[in-house]
């Protein structure tokens, strides 16, 4: 039996009518829902911490800049990706925290691992600007006139606004007798100089040794190496044998280096248990690690010591001078150190990746972070530009003037 059977009108209408509405109703929850549910096919799109962080508004950028950017068939989402951790390393405000993407991290070990041609200058941070800490002494960095406190304001035309300490010295780098362009901005100056470097080999110096008038024994430090420290035992023993208990210890343009060494160095000078630094890692839960002189103490209190620092100290001089100035041992002349006081860790965050992140700060003996300001002189002595071009050094002849003056 055949039967007939009809939808009423009304029946089609108020289905069409429904449909319509929850179709609307998908369209505009998906249009108003959370940016991320437009992403496809991404992996570990979720959290693996507990985090109370919005991250919408990254996510509609995420999609904003896929939509509208004219560049965004140029950069793959992994490159994205990269990008998107760079900026979460550089949040952290500390341009010693650093995010490395493949490309970069495979430049960065084959730096650390292996030789390279350079210009011999040391780079820091400096108010947000690449700064030299330091030229080292005979380098072509030197040879060019560049000066402790220089600013680096680009590097072959590129800008190094928001570059890390890191990219800079990628860029600087490279294959010896080969040519960097830097644009610097001398202290005191107004006009930038473009200074073309050949690159070359560095070979770092690390002590000189003089015997001064006034029955004064002069030790030129040039460095913290590895060998330093024996190389500074010898050079003490060169001290004792020139029968002098004046000793002038000059730390200028000294970048620092291993912490062993001036910790070691340190001890020569200072009561065996006293503190040396201590390694601070923040409100953690790690406990501070405090590095005391482990002895012998060598010398007495007739001792009369004075250590000329100045605004390329850094680093483990900081932490020498520090250490020196607080325990009563010597009398810091000069300027301002440059305040690089923090340690840094290499974590591989991926086989292809790394994350170099500030994990602890170094504190003097009496608690002071050497990273806020550097160190203080206990007689501040300027060397200007004009003392320079003048062959002038007024805080050696400071510090001569002081250990001349003790009996």
């Amino acid at each position: 039996m055949k039967i007939n059977y009809r939808i009423p009108l009304f029946v089609i209408a108020t289905v069409a009518m429904l449909t319509a509405t929850f179709s609307f109703g998908v369209y505009m929850g998906y249009s108003r829902g959370p940016a991320v549910t437009k992403v496809l096919s991404i992996i570990n799109k979720e959290p693996t911490v507990a985090t109370t962080a919005d991250f919408d508004t990254f996510w509609k950028t995420w999609n904003l800049l896929k939509e509208k950017s004219i560049y965004s068939k140029d950069v793959s989402d992994q490159d994205r990706v990269w990008g998107a951790t760079a900026g979460l390393a550089s949040s952290m405000g500390d341009p010693y925290t650093v995010f490395f993407p493949p490309k970069e991290n495979k430049l960065f070990t084959e730096q650390i691992q292996g030789s390279f041609g350079g210009i011999g200058a040391e780079l820091g941070m400096k108010d947000k600007i690449l700064t030299v800490i330091s030229p080292i002494k005979d380098t072509p960095a030197w040879k060019a006139g560049i000066k402790k406190g220089d600013k680096i304001l680009k590097i072959n035309n590129i800008s190094t606004t928001d570059m890390t300490v890191d990219k800079a010295i990628s860029i600087i780098r490279g294959p010896e007798d080969t040519s960097v362009t830097l644009t610097i901005l001398h202290t005191d100056e107004r006009q930038t100089h473009d200074l073309k470097i050949t690159r070359a080999k560095i070979a770092i110096p690390t002590i000189d040794t003089e015997s001064l008038d006034g029955g004064i024994f002069l030790i030129k430090f040039y460095s913290f190496s590895e060998n330093s420290a024996n190389l500074f035992r010898d050079a003490l023993v060169k001290f004792g044998n020139s029968g002098s208990h004046k000793l002038l210890l000059d730390l200028r343009g000294n970048p620092g280096g291993y912490l062993d060494s001036a910790i070691n160095i340190g001890s020569w000078f200072i009561d065996e248990g006293k503190t040396i630094v201590t390694e601070d890692f923040g409100s953690g839960d790690k406990k501070p690690i405090v590095y005391r002189s482990h002895g012998p103490k060598v010398f007495n209190d007739s001792l009369q010591f004075v250590v000329l620092v100045d605004g390329g100290s850094a680093s483990a001089s900081e932490i020498l001078a520090g250490a020196l100035q607080e325990n009563h041992v010597a009398t810091i002349v000069g300027e301002q150190t440059f305040g690089k006081g923090s340690v840094q860790e290499l974590i591989n965050v991926t086989p292809e990746t790394s994350l170099k992140v500030t994990v602890a700060k170094w504190l003097t003996p009496n608690g002071t972070s050497i990273s806020l300001k550097g160190l203080t002189p206990d007689v501040k002595v300027p060397y200007t530009l004009k003392d320079v071009d003048a062959k002038r050094d007024p805080q050696m002849d400071k510090a001569l003037e002081i250990l001349k003056a003790r009996p």
